[in-house]
């Protein structure tokens, strides 16, 4: 019963990419400026082989690596967890999708806000807690919403629940998806929702609405192939809920990880693929490097429990989308290389694959595991036993 549990630890990327600078990245390291803090502590993960992985020179290194490793490049022109996520599925998107550096122009939200009934406030870049403190009182008073983007290609509706109720919002936020086409698809809406008296608190009832991707992904392949393909935490929104037999939705980190254990001990045969949020939401856009320390350590103490309730046929993938320093003054995402560890008893422990060309050679040697002939981008890493 073969079974691959991928788990992408969200923006934990381990230093900055060679065309950093047009993104305005240069000089990013979530990893090493995570490490710096004395929260910070992955004894378990070190041991897999952390440290051994091309330019991380701020962890110790060891001579049996227990997993295989590798360090990827993202080859997309991007750096948002739609990309991200995407290309990790063998999708690579040569266009970056479309930004709103100076807020959205009046042809979309004029018919949003006709569709809606309901006016629209702000409408710039922003940072997702600053905007709920500058703008929420008045969305209260008024019952306009709140729309804002940030250097993602993201049309972000934030309402207090009182005012707006989740399921409300989540109708907006299906009447924006279906406006936002074309020169204007941006890679997701979100619903923001937050609660309580100002400064307001935002809630876990956040909801994604992504494109769908344009082109065949790993995840459709496993589908097709009539294996199974879980999706744990955001990665049904990524996807827009296509090629997927199963998903559940976390609040959280912790809840990730119990839901992810709870499947390895019921019986399937494909992929597993989990999103970790919290590392990306709660701490790298809150330039909270001390937060982020603190849920590195805890996933690292967490992962022996998963590590047990793998099989003989199990393998355990351990990655990132992309950067999000939380040191830098930008609350953005960076563009940084992501980490690739590799566990179990068919892989080739203690090999180090050094630097791959893209992050879609995940899904081709994920595909390799389960005899299926890529159809997507990426070269499958010879990482498995023969």
């Amino acid at each position: 019963m073969k079974r691959v549990f991928l788990i992408v630890l969200d923006s934990c990327g381990v230093g900055y990419e060679p065309d950093a600078a047009e993104f305005g990245d240069v000089g990013a390291n979530t990893l090493h400026t995570c490490s710096q803090s004395p929260k910070f502590a992955m004894p378990n993960l070190i041991s897999m082989g952390l440290g051994n992985l091309d330019g991380v020179d701020y962890l110790p290194k060891t001579d049996r690596p227990q997993a295989a490793l590798a360090r990827l490049q993202e080859l997309s022109r991007g750096k948002d967890t739609t990309i991200g996520h995407w290309e990790i599925a063998g999708l690579v998107s040569p266009q970056p999708l479309p930004t709103f550096p100076h807020g959205f122009p009046e042809e979309v939200l004029k018919p949003f806000s006709e569709q809606t009934g309901r006016g629209v406030l702000c409408n710039l870049p922003y940072s997702g807690t600053e905007v709920i403190k500058d703008y929420g009182r008045e969305h209260v008073q008024t019952g306009d919403l709140i729309v804002y983007t940030s250097a993602d290609s993201v049309f972000q509706i934030a309402a207090h629940e009182s005012v707006v109720p989740p399921e409300q919002l989540y109708a907006y936020c299906r009447i924006a998806r279906k406006l936002l086409t074309g020169k204007y698809g941006v890679g997701r809406v979100i619903a923001r929702p937050f609660e309580g008296e100002w400064p307001y608190t935002r809630t876990s009832r956040r909801h994604d609405f992504s494109l769908e991707p344009p082109a065949k992904t790993m995840l459709d392949a496993i589908v097709e192939a009539g294996q199974d393909m879980i999706a744990v935490g955001k990665i049904h929104d990524i996807f827009a809920g296509r090629g997927m037999t199963e998903f559940t939705y976390t609040t959280g980190n912790a809840d990730g990880l119990s839901k992810t254990l709870s499947y390895a001990d019921k019986d399937f045969t494909g992929l597993c693929f989990v999103n970790l949020v919290d590392f990306d939401m709660l701490y790298g856009h809150r330039n909270d490097v001390e937060g982020y320390a603190k849920a590195l350590t805890y996933f690292d103490e967490r992962l022996p429990e998963l590590l047990a309730a793998m099989g003989e046929e199990d393998v355990l993938m351990i990655t990132a989308d992309h950067g999000c320093d939380p040191s830098t003054p930008s609350t953005d995402h960076s563009r940084e290389y992501t980490p690739l560890v590799m566990y179990g008893a068919p892989v080739r422990a203690g090999e180090n694959f050094g630097t791959r060309k893209s992050f879609s050679d995940i899904a081709a040697t994920i595909l390799s595991y389960f005899d299926l002939t890529p159809e997507c981008a990426g070269e499958a890493i010879p990482v498995f036993k023969k």
